[in-house]
């Protein structure tokens, strides 16, 4: 009997015969590539090298020294001979190359091809030393496969008639990821089932985009029965996007403040997806927005009595993707008919060379995406590259796009971002007629003030006081909007404030967002201020009277602008925009430097702040931050060489060093003695945090992908709390903050 997996002593599970793992990867794999290649625009190549990748990509566990092990005879941290050369090796000869290179990354994602091919005869192969041996794994593999695929087809009865692959179709570095998708998930999750982690088989659920469009037309036909005029342009905003006959493959949604936009755009979604045979809806909100209030919704008005909300609109706030072996069952996969997600999570699953992340990509093609107020989706630096992706999954997945936006944001027109080709007509959901008929609530709504001196926490907090309530406001960190709050508690008491940011786990996010509800529909509940990051920018129906935003980009403020007046119900309702001095614990954010030296440029000019300034503010931030113009340095570049470790090093939505945390201990305990925990509860019940500050305050793991918070965390502050709390026990004094 040969092993493909150890046994586990807690839990009595014996080891895994090779045989069944190897055809449980290869029937998943076939299963994920076949329903991701019905989407394909070419499918032949595609599909053979997932086939080869399944079948030979753990042929190296059959070495008698990881045999060894596999049985249980011996115990070892990991194998003695790195198990994946062995499949690279086979499929390199027969020159099915992108299977080779695939088997070779699915424990540890693509290498940079540029290195691989300085490595001439070693490329993609293994030439690390042995432990306690004189030869290379290389060495090693190339004495010992001639047996190990005797023993392989012993066992696994197919002909080995292999085809010679030399690239896959279309956009090479995106098939690529899509192979290792299947290969990543299909392994990863018959691992997690035979150790007892996770079912045996899964129920999919359908989308019946034609019956859910039928319930929310019935929803919105209960809704808005009063006969003033924006009522009636709601609901002429819900017709003419769900009925828009759109024939291309990306479309983009011009809509102003209170349009009705989180509905019409799903009526829209839902027809298009019937028409072209989709089979998921993803809604992209941007950064680290708050989701809950669209996950509500959309669970309310889309779900059928006999379903399971969660299961249908599936609610994913963060990256959580794990790669150690007892915890993988946990990452949030793509698996429901209707995902509700962040612009990180999202886009840098499509720059991921992850395994652990990238498993859930091969559910990408067939889908209709909803990318809301695109224009905050993504800095601006990365928009060239991202472009390129969602052309491809356009042009060869058969994903249709919809971009929407408050703010008349064109960043595809420029040439920055597409790279010259401005051959893709992108047409508009919303008539001009219907926008202009829209917009015209959003004159004279708000005033856009500047104040340009320099503020400490105790200017800000006085500051603010003054002005007439309800009050937001809106920092660019969540170390500055804590600052802030705990100083608005400590001088003013706790009613007077609230707290909302990324501090704040899913659960306690989602129960401050129903507090600061019930107090803005109380009429006589007004001297209070909500200290919040961007999170609150898109995806609430929130309107504050007066607004408050730390300098940053022209997007943001009107963002922002978007949950101050909302419904025009004050005449003297401002946003004032001001810099943050960078004493004490206070600190500007550096990765918005130049969009803010764009956006103070505007109010020093008096330029009048306007949505029509956004694709501008957009190729000024772009010329201000000096984008590298030698082929090498690009992004696009890298990406277009296949330099994945530096592609997925560099895209990042939010460039922080953050980790996932959990802050629950009763979670923690079931997790650390491995009882059964679904991806859900890691989601509602945990936190990112930097590296630096998990590492300065020595916080434990639980594993590497995995920490528990050990530190204070309460409903207000989260886990800053605890980062304050250590500052002022370690610096000696007790801060204003």
């Amino acid at each position: 009997m040969y092993y493909a997996h150890s046994p586990r002593k807690k839990g009595d599970i014996p080891a895994q015969p090779y045989e069944k793992h190897i055809s449980e990867v290869i029937r998943r794999a076939r299963n994920a590539a076949a329903e991701a290649g019905k989407y394909a625009a070419s499918l032949q190549t595609f599909l053979q090298t997932v086939d080869l990748a399944a079948e030979f990509h753990d042929i190296g566990k059959l070495d008698p020294k990881n045999q060894e092990v596999l049985s249980g005879k011996k115990s070892a941290k990991s194998l003695p001979v790195q198990h994946t050369d062995a499949g690279a090796a086979h499929l390199l000869n027969a020159a099915s190359y992108p299977a080779a290179i695939a088997i070779q990354a699915h424990h540890i994602g693509y290498p940079d091809f540029i290195t691989e091919q300085e490595k001439a005869e070693d490329m993609f192969r293994d030439t690390e030393i042995i432990e306690a041996a004189s030869q290379t794994v290389r060495e090693r593999v190339d004495k010992t496969l001639p047996e190990l695929l005797s023993i392989h087809h012993s066992i696994i009865e197919k002909p080995d008639t292999i085809a010679q692959i030399a690239a896959l179709d279309g956009n090479q570095q995106v098939a690529l990821r899509m192979v290792l998708s299947c290969l990543a998930d299909a392994d990863h999750t018959d691992t997690a089932v035979n150790y007892g982690d996770y079912p045996v088989s899964e129920t999919i659920i359908p989308l019946r985009a034609a019956d859910r469009l039928k319930k929310l037309d019935k929803h919105v036909a209960t809704l808005g029965k009063r006969q003033d005029e924006r009522s009636s342009l709601r609901r002429e905003m819900y017709q003419v996007c769900r009925d828009a006959e759109i024939v291309e493959s990306i479309s983009s949604c011009d809509s102003p403040v209170g349009s009705g936009k989180t509905t019409a755009v799903m009526a829209h979604l839902l027809r298009q997806a019937d028409k072209r045979n989709l089979r998921r809806i993803i809604v992209v909100l941007p950064v680290t927005n708050i989701i809950k209030q669209s996950v509500d919704t959309y669970r309310k008005v889309l779900c059928f009595d006999d379903e399971d909300p969660e299961a249908v609109v599936a609610e994913l706030h963060h990256r959580a993707d794990f790669k150690d072996i007892e915890i993988r069952h946990l990452t949030a996969l793509w698996r429901a008919p209707i995902i509700v997600t962040t612009a990180v999570a999202f886009f840098e699953t499509l720059a991921s060379n992850s395994t652990a992340t990238l498993r859930r990509l091969h559910e990408l093609p067939g889908s209709a995406i909803f990318v809301d107020e695109a224009h905050a989706a993504l800095p601006v630096n990365l928009l060239p590259l991202a472009w390129r992706w969602i052309n491809t999954y356009a042009d060869e997945w058969s994903c249709y796009w919809v971009f929407a936006s408050g703010s008349l944001c064109r960043f595809w027109e420029l040439t920055e971002i597409n790279g010259g080709n401005i051959k893709k007509k992108i047409p508009q959901i919303v008539t001009d007629n219907l926008w202009t008929r829209l917009a015209k609530y959003e004159s004279g709504r708000i005033t856009y003030k500047y104040d340009a001196n320099t503020k400490a926490v105790e200017e800000i907090g006085e500051w603010v006081s003054t002005f007439a309530g309800p009050r937001l406001a809106i920092f660019n960190t969540v170390q500055n909007a804590a600052v802030v709050a705990n100083f608005l508690e400590k001088h003013y008491g706790r009613p007077c404030v609230e707290h909302l940011s990324t501090a704040l786990t899913a659960e306690d996010r989602d129960k401050t967002v129903e507090r600061v509800k019930a107090r803005l529909n109380d009429p006589h509940d007004t001297e209070w201020t909500l200290v919040a990051t961007s999170c609150v920018e898109a995806g609430l129906d929130f309107s504050f009277h007066n607004g408050f935003r730390e300098l940053g980009s022209l997007l943001s403020l009107l963002q922002a602008a978007g949950r101050v007046n909302r419904e025009g119900e004050y005449s003297d309702a401002e946003i004032w925009s001001f810099r943050v001095a960078e004493t004490g614990q206070l600190r500007a954010h550096p990765l918005l430097k130049d969009a803010a030296a764009v956006l103070a440029r505007y109010f020093e000019k008096n330029t009048s702040i306007d949505p029509e300034l956004s694709t501008q503010s957009i190729h000024e931030e772009l010329i201000l931050g000096g984008r590298e113009t030698t082929d090498d340095k690009k992004l696009v570049r890298k990406e277009e060489i296949s330099r994945f470790p530096l592609v997925e090093k560099e895209f990042k939505v939010i460039n922080t060093d953050t980790r996932l945390t959990i802050v629950d201990n009763a979670l923690i305990k079931r997790i650390e003695n491995y009882e059964k925990v679904k991806w859900q509860e890691v989601q509602k019940k945990s936190v990112m945090i930097w590296g630096y500050k998990l590492e300065n305050l020595r916080i434990p793991k639980i594993s590497r992908d995995m920490y528990k918070w050990n530190c204070l965390y309460n409903d207000f502050l989260g886990y800053m709390a605890g980062v304050i709390s250590v500052d002022e026990f370690t610096t000696g004094r007790v801060t204003t903050v």
